[in-house]
């Protein structure tokens, strides 16, 4: 199964295009700041697709987070602003801990980094459109789960 992770879109959709036509993946997760681009972004997939609303979707009906099984895995998607993540990851990954979760998604920062964090696997794509890494290259993940059910996530870049 492959998962194409993604956030802070802010409304710049033409690299999610193209990274949804380069993977066809079999999910989506999105993480927040779409800015009113649910409909286009879902259709776009292909697939499923999981969206959160971040701190610029302000008129938006997404929930804040959601908890959803890709495989065997229980995950947390937030956009993370709600978890202070600009300060670190470590408040969200407490969260996934105390909800018994298996991996954290989030976004906000534009900062793409797969870490664990005491038993929990804490996930952020980076940002397609405005990315604030070193070099800033638009990033997303792409999650795997291969055929002995164990994850494997890639930090990609356009």
């Amino acid at each position: 199964m492959k998962v194409l992770i993604v956030s802070d879109t802010h409304r710049s959709n033409a690299n999610y295009f193209k990274v949804v036509e380069m993977h066809k993946p079999d999910m989506v997760v999105h993480c927040g700041d779409v800015e009113g681009s649910e409909y286009a972004l879902s259709e776009a997939a292909g697939c499923p697709v999981h969206m959160v609303s971040g701190n610029n979707d302000f008129f938006s009906s997404l929930p804040k987070e959601i908890e959803i099984e890709i495989g065997k895995y229980k995950c947390f998607v937030t956009h993370g602003h709600h978890y202070h993540v600009s300060m670190g990851a470590e408040m969200l990954a407490d969260e996934a801990r105390h909800r018994g979760v298996d991996i954290a998604m989030y976004g906000h920062t534009h900062k793409p980094e797969v870490r664990h964090e005491d038993g929990v696997i804490v996930v952020n794509p980076g940002s397609l459109s405005y990315p604030r890494q070193e070099g800033r290259r638009p990033s997303y993940i792409i999650m795997e789960i291969d055929r002995f059910e164990d994850v494997h996530f890639t930090i990609a870049y356009l």
